[in-house]
């Protein structure tokens, strides 16, 4: 049992983040894992890299923030070496960072080689979207993250209550929809052929950061978009491919869009 939100502002820019918040932790009761959010900001020609290197610290880890700067530097190096200028990097936590970078090269290359350093997770990569997560509950993320500032024009969320994969960041929702920058998706469900379409998916060349079914949905996306499916028939697709009882929310850097199964046991409001 899962929780997922959505907002979309036609043509306006809003207190995303809080409106997001409020909605996520009044269904906090449905998942009390983790939460997280995928944001759209105002577009820019920069390269917006949400990522982390490590899940919250272990007090017994002695050398936690040594290697972490270590490879936060591994990772500023590999952006200069691949091309990337870095107008800056921010960090959000202390295992969570936010780059801005000037790139024009291939989105999967470069998240490829940032993932090689050692625990770095790329958790988006686009001109607008921002995905946000971690464990805990919204209120406690958002403050985490200071998503209280930010606006955009539409955003989407899921609080998580783990019942088959681990509770970890990577096990959190959103997923991007990798490689494909400005596309996300929250699912609340289960998916019966899991394992079937990520062995088939993994021959195709994508790659997996978590044991969650719902990743599935998300590179099943990119791999539908990749073959020239726009994000509408791509979901369309996945209700006569993907099994299970599941809703899901996808969204792009101008769309949202919802899908049910043929059962529809998932509850989800429109409004």
């Amino acid at each position: 049992m899962c929780g997922i939100a959505g907002i979309i502002h036609r043509d306006a820019e809003a207190d995303v983040g809080s409106e997001m918040t409020n909605m996520l932790q009044a269904m906090k009761h449905r998942g009390p894992d983790s939460t997280g959010y995928a944001l759209f900001g105002p577009p820019t020609d920069l390269v917006v890299i949400r990522f982390k290197l490590a899940d919250a610290n272990d007090p017994r880890d002695f050398d936690f923030k040594e290697r972490l700067e270590r490879h936060r530097l591994e990772v500023e190096s590999r952006l200069g070496k691949i091309g990337a200028h870095i107008d800056r990097v921010d960090t959000e936590t202390e295992y969570a960072y936010r780059a801005l970078v000037r790139y024009e090269g291939d989105l999967k290359a470069l998240a490829d080689y940032l993932e090689d350093v050692p625990g770095c997770e790329v958790l988006s990569l686009g001109h607008s979207l921002e995905i946000v997560k971690d464990l805990g509950d919204a209120a406690e993320v958002a403050e985490m993250y200071d998503l209280a500032s930010f606006r955009g024009t539409h955003a989407i969320g899921h609080c998580r209550m783990a019942t088959e994969s681990d509770v970890d960041i990577s096990g959190a929702h959103p997923y991007w929809a990798y490689p494909f920058s400005d596309v996300a998706v929250v699912h609340n469900g289960q998916l019966t052929n899991y394992f079937q379409w990520k062995r088939r998916l993994e021959a195709s060349g994508h790659r997996f950061q978590s044991e969650c079914d719902s990743e599935i949905i998300a590179v099943y996306l990119a791999e539908r978009m990749a073959e020239g499916d726009s994000l509408e028939d791509a979901m369309k697709r996945s209700l006569d491919e993907l099994d299970g009882v599941f809703t899901y929310m996808a969204v792009t850097g101008d769309s949202l869009g919802v899908a049910k199964d043929e059962m529809a046991a998932k509850p989800l409001v429109l409004y």
